[in-house]
């Protein structure tokens, strides 16, 4: 798959709207979600997710997941 035009749509989505956080560090409004992922799927799309240029992926404690995510 030609990854080429995605990036360049995620980059500039990325761009384009950020959230300012209490302590004042800017985070990408558009995040990869990883809720309600089994453990033996998440791994690839943070890959890829990454690879298009996200910044941003979103995992929680309560999620079980995060570091599975944080391995990739």
């Amino acid at each position: 798959m030609d990854y080429t035009l995605r990036k360049k749509e995620v980059m500039f989505m990325m761009t384009e709207k950020m959230i300012t956080l209490n302590n004042g560090v800017e985070i990408p409004q558009l995040a990869l979600g990883t809720w309600i992922v089994d453990d033996n799927k998440v791994a690839e799309p943070v890959k890829t997710a990454i690879r298009l240029g996200y910044c941003h992926v979103d995992t929680a404690q309560a999620y079980a997941n995060e570091v599975i995510c944080c391995e990739v």
